[in-house]
């Protein structure tokens, strides 16, 4: 079984992580959501705490083990969320039936010829510094300006993340051994139809993958609800966490049955 965390009561919301995190990066905004939704944050195979897929990692096979998870929990056709990687399994799980809804922030599947090789060399180089920096990363992320220093690349305003969670990020980031065999998955195209409803935020501060695909991802998909969460990056739950849990609850408020009931 993934390993995963679950609390609140109400539908059910799985949330999933993207290349290099791990199920922390929800906890700015965990609190906010089990007081409507019965949430499930999981660690994907090969980071957190979950063991690597035993075969190829392909995007079929990271959704099968969630939905595994899912079953295991007895869930039944959750709403799924997700961040970068995890987006784009949020919109998978979708696709094939086994969401009812989806939202993704920032998620793949969107990124074109120089920024996909641009994604990919900025992640890997993110994985390296970590690897170097590991004998003295906890005393610069202590700080204000080390966070800064040295998670720019992913949050907006890294100085909001908490000294102990940017700690155990860097740390999952430099030693995850499902790193380099997610990686390859940065230049899956989405493609798919999605029948549940969607929704799409984008960091208007993304130095990941870029705003500009936030507006690819609109034109191809323009039945989907699309929203620019200003002032945040890539993972965008330290940046604004109000905003993002309310993106969270109304993705996954469209088939709610308290919702009628005012």
């Amino acid at each position: 079984m993934l390993n995963h965390i679950r609390q609140g009561s109400g539908e059910p919301l799985v949330l999933i992580h993207g290349i290099g995190s791990q199920h922390e990066i929800w906890r700015p905004v965990l609190a906010r959501l089990a007081c409507e939704r019965d949430v499930v944050a999981l660690d994907l195979p090969g980071f957190g705490g979950s063991a690597p897929l035993a075969g190829e990692v392909t995007l079929a096979a990271l959704a099968d083990a969630v939905q595994e998870l899912v079953m295991q929990l007895g869930l039944a056709r959750p709403h799924a969320a997700g961040n970068s990687l995890g987006g784009l399994l949020a919109l998978e799980l979708a696709r094939t039936g086994r969401a009812r809804s989806a939202t993704g922030l920032s998620p793949l599947g969107f990124a074109r010829g120089r920024e996909i090789a641009f994604a990919r060399a900025s992640l890997a180089g993110s994985r390296t510094l970590a690897r170097a920096l590991a004998p003295v990363a906890r005393p610069l992320l202590a700080t204000g300006p080390g966070r800064t220093l040295l998670q720019s690349q992913f949050f907006a305003r890294p100085w909001r993340v908490g000294a102990s969670e940017a700690d155990a990020a860097t740390c999952n980031l430099a030693t995850s051994p499902g790193f380099y065999a997610t990686l390859p998955l940065l230049a899956t195209a989405f493609a798919g139809d999605v029948d549940v409803p969607v929704t799409i935020a984008w960091g208007a501060r993304d130095r990941l993958l870029l705003a500009r695909q936030g507006r690819r991802a609109r034109g191809l998909m323009p039945a989907a609800t699309h929203v620019v969460l200003r002032g945040c990056g890539h993972v965008p739950t330290w940046d604004d966490p109000d905003a993002v849990a309310g993106v969270l609850l109304a993705g996954s408020r469209v088939l709610d049955p308290c919702t009628a009931d005012g």
